[in-house]
């Protein structure tokens, strides 16, 4: 089996183990994660006018993503604590979905990549809108959450085929 075919997490007798990163290089790697929440268009606009009952909805989502991203770690079994240097959560509207889009990009210079950091961050935010509408709208649907881009590393740079940059 080729490296690249191998599961990083599983030793040679089939156990699951954390990767041992000690002698990789420190270098900068960032990585971005969208996903997306549909709803009806009265959310949407419920959303948009700031008349949420619990209060802003895209900025508590936008700090939410952001905190869970610190917190990968603690939540992703064999994940390593990275020292994020930066972190942060975009939010558009879409009416044609109708729905929000999130994009959360991580960024970190050390071992090992920022991956889980920024699907952890997009997941949930996306999971706070659900949860800050769902008086309103219990149907919303979560969606499309997955990695678009990656930079850095010993695998290189990659996006996603179609992948053009927005949320």
């Amino acid at each position: 089996m080729a490296e690249g075919d191998r599961l990083t997490h599983i030793d040679a007798s089939g156990a699951a183990n954390m990767v041992d990163v000690a002698e990789k290089a420190d270098t900068s790697r960032t990585a971005t994660a969208i996903g997306s929440v549909s709803m009806k268009p009265e959310t949407l606009t419920m959303i948009l006018s700031g008349n949420a009952k619990k209060g802003d909805v895209i900025a508590t989502a936008r700090i939410a993503g952001i905190m869970a991203a610190k917190r990968t770690h603690e939540l992703i079994p064999l994940c390593h604590p990275l020292a994020l240097s930066r972190v942060s959560v975009e939010i558009e509207p879409d009416e044609t979905l109708p729905g929000l889009h999130v994009k959360a990009t991580a960024k970190v210079t050390g071992k090992t990549g920022v991956e889980m950091e920024a699907l952890t961050a997009a997941s949930v935010a996306c999971l706070t809108i659900y949860d800050m509408a769902k008086a309103v709208d219990r149907f919303m649907v979560l969606s499309g959450i997955q990695v678009v881009e990656k930079s850095g590393g010993q695998s290189g740079d990659w996006k996603a085929p179609g992948w053009a940059g927005a949320a």
